[in-house]
């Protein structure tokens, strides 16, 4: 107790609290706003809420249903490569009969010889046909079991090839038995991605260490590749470059490590073309450096064509410039003569078919959770597509001519059929009910 001077007693002043704060108020309600409101809570802006939805639908409609990948992906792949060898069957007729009529002319040869490559490339459809329906009853388990035995025959074709095999053009890729003539390139291909699918889905945890990664797989389809080199196809050696990066992509190998697998592909594939003459002079005439002796011709031919085609094309074989104006229009340029006959819309129809065989074999490979059947689903996706888009930008300009076939559509008999059988492959994955490999102990 305090004393006052008076000697009375004061009791001691009370502590004051300390204040509360104040409420927090909320934000002033914007023009338009009801008073007396509190703001809503942030929300995610409409644009990007739009393209998650569009992405979530896009995904969707990759993966689907169980029921959905079992009967659409199926027909999806089915149906898009019977269109192509179609289309593809009429483009030959179309694009070679007018040459072989004028050299039936000048030289006095009988008319009938005029359907001959279409003839030919019939058969070879029909074969390709049978090989991809009779693929697509056999399971994974066959495919891993022939694996060695089909990548061991393709070595020893592409060995005969340089021995006893024919040059056309500069490259030496052709096997000749009687009447036959064939590419074993084309079936090194298939081999390449059951082969390395099958090595790969061996490794699972392992894949992560670089050895693992890279042997076997990167010296056994070096083999093949380096074979093919030796023939100077180089545009082969590409594609089946890209079937063996996208068979190490699939198996989930680092992006580190496949970024340096790239970049030497690429040093490689530079110093190949540097060294051949025939290389760099297709390269000067795609940059426009050097057209003498008639370089730029084949390209300029096959951009006037797609110019000249407009919207809806000439009509079915009114093409003129497959009238000896590029050369072997009925093989690598044959898209050049769809987008004259057809116009744009003609090559339209082909785009799509070539993105819903994309989009189906996608649909499959996410379906699917063993990795063999991921990786060879994936190396056909890059096989095929990657080939079409090779062979397209080649045509409209984009890169040099360097002599890949347009699949399913080009003139050719094993590349058609090999194509075709790579589509049974992708059938018989699109039937096999997906199975979850067992978890590690």
């Amino acid at each position: 107790m305090v004393t006052t001077p008076t000697g009375k007693a004061r009791k001691p002043a009370a502590r004051k609290r300390p204040a509360a704060p104040a409420p927090r108020t909320a934000a002033k309600p914007g023009p338009g706003s009801p008073a007396g409101k509190a703001s809503p809570a942030p929300q995610t802006p409409a644009p990007r809420r739009r393209l998650k939805d569009h992405y979530q639908r896009f995904m969707v409609l990759l993966e689907g249903s169980g029921a959905q990948a079992t009967g659409s992906s199926y027909y999806m792949i089915l149906g898009s490569a019977l269109a192509l060898t179609v289309i593809g069957l009429m483009m030959v007729l179309s694009a070679s009969s007018v040459e072989a009529i004028a050299a039936a002319a000048g030289s006095g040869a009988n008319v009938a010889t005029t359907f001959d490559l279409f003839i030919k490339q019939l058969i070879f459809a029909a074969i390709g046909v049978a090989a991809m329906l009779l693929l697509s009853k056999f399971g994974p388990r066959f495919y891993r079991f022939i694996a060695w035995f089909a990548l061991l025959a393709a070595a020893f074709l592409l060995v005969l090839v340089l021995i006893i095999g024919e040059e056309v053009n500069g490259n030496k890729n052709w096997l000749t038995f009687g009447p036959v003539t064939g590419q074993p390139s084309e079936a090194a291909k298939l081999a390449m991605a059951i082969w390395l699918a099958m090595v790969l889905s061996r490794k699972k945890g392992l894949i992560d260490q670089p050895v693992h990664a890279l042997i076997p797989a990167v010296p056994g389809a070096g083999i093949l590749i380096a074979l093919v080199m030796a023939g100077h196809d180089l545009g082969t050696v590409l594609i089946m470059g890209a079937i063996m990066l996208a068979a190490l992509f699939f198996a989930g190998v680092r992006l580190k490590l496949l970024g340096l697998l790239a970049l030497a592909a690429v040093v490689g594939g530079l110093l190949m073309s540097a060294v051949s003459g025939n290389r760099t002079s297709r390269i000067s005439a795609w940059l426009q450096l050097d057209c003498s002796a008639g370089l730029c011709d084949q390209a300029n031919a096959g951009m006037y064509a797609l110019a000249s085609g407009g919207w809806l094309g000439v009509g079915i074989g009114q093409s003129r410039q497959k009238w000896t104006w590029i050369p072997e229009a009925h093989n690598d340029f044959i898209f050049a003569i769809i987008g004259e006959e057809f116009g744009l819309l003609g090559t339209m129809v082909v785009l799509v078919l070539f993105g819903i065989l994309a989009v189906a074999t996608v649909r499959v490979t996410m379906r699917h959770t063993q990795p063999f059947i991921r990786i060879v689903c994936g190396c056909i996706l890059v096989w095929i597509i990657g080939q079409a888009f090779v062979n397209i930008a080649m045509v409209t300009g984009l890169f040099p001519v360097i002599g890949v076939p347009l699949p399913f559509i080009s003139y050719g008999g094993s590349s058609l059929t090999f194509t075709l059988a790579a589509v049974g492959v992708l059938l018989s994955f699109a039937r096999t009910i997906p199975e979850r490999e067992p978890a590690a102990p």
